[in-house]
């Protein structure tokens, strides 16, 4: 991957929640991960929750196992809530990143991102831990740009922009206004000191115009989406499909 390049996280977590509704153990969420990997993915993101829908600790566990003996290069992403089940897989597995989400125990999906001040004294000290024990933080955040500066100052690296309300606006006549509050966004995160990825509801009918327009992003994570093109393509057919839309997007 170039230094330009913007690298793509297939989030699993929808392979285990079909794998959930049986007891057979089917579709593996391992073999979906080393399908996406050997395609060409960049890493793997999980969102293990506290009630174990779809990603369970043991997956988490055997992923992280997966990873660092056949894709050594490969990132893995771990999602969640710090103050729920988030910092015992940080402490114990120290993936690549950490993406802190503000989620309820009991939330559908993700769907809003942390706030300041309201939240910096209390994320302050876990992002020093997961630091110190080498991870990188992403900080889910909505697109703010007068909260990017506050996110950089507790000491986030990354903050990973919530991206449903751009899928949404497509097609509508707010698109165009609402692509530029992530243009400036990015542009707010990058110059307090951040780097920045993308995340949820992005697909392959909106992900290379979202490149096009936001500056440098470092990282997408893509799950629903990416799931329900697999059930048509395949996994590796699909990675390849994303990988595209990257590739497009960077040659303009």
């Amino acid at each position: 991957m170039s230094p330009t390049s913007t690298a793509l996280s297939v989030n699993l977590n929808k392979v285990a929640l079909v794998r959930n509704t049986r007891h057979l153990g089917i579709p593996s969420v391992l073999f979906a991960a080393a399908v996406c990997l050997d395609a060409g993915a960049h890493g793997i993101t999980v969102h293990p929750r506290p009630d174990e829908r779809h990603i369970r600790g043991q997956d988490v566990h055997e992923l992280s196992a997966l990873l660092a003996k056949d894709w050594p290069q490969a990132e893995f992403n771990i999602e969640g809530n710090p103050f729920h089940n988030l910092m015992d897989f940080v402490r114990e597995l120290r993936p690549t990143q950490a993406t802190f989400v503000p989620d309820s125990q009991d939330q559908f999906t993700s769907d809003h991102g942390w706030t300041f001040p309201d939240d910096a004294q209390r994320l302050k000290p876990l992002i020093a831990e997961c630091k110190g024990l080498g991870v990188r933080v992403s900080l889910f955040m909505d697109p703010e740009p007068d909260m990017m500066a506050a996110a950089k100052a507790v000491g986030a690296d990354r903050i990973e922009l919530y991206t449903e309300g751009y899928a949404a606006s497509r097609g509508t006549s707010r698109a165009d206004a609402v692509l530029q509050v992530y243009v400036d966004a990015a542009k707010a995160a990058l110059a307090a000191g951040l780097e920045v990825n993308a995340g949820h509801d992005l697909s392959r009918e909106n992900l290379t115009e979202f490149l096009k327009a936001v500056p440098e992003v470092k990282e997408v994570s893509i799950g629903h989406a990416f799931i329900a093109d697999s059930l048509e393509l395949g996994y590796a057919a699909t990675t390849r499909e994303y990988l595209r839309c990257i590739s497009e997007a960077q040659s303009r």
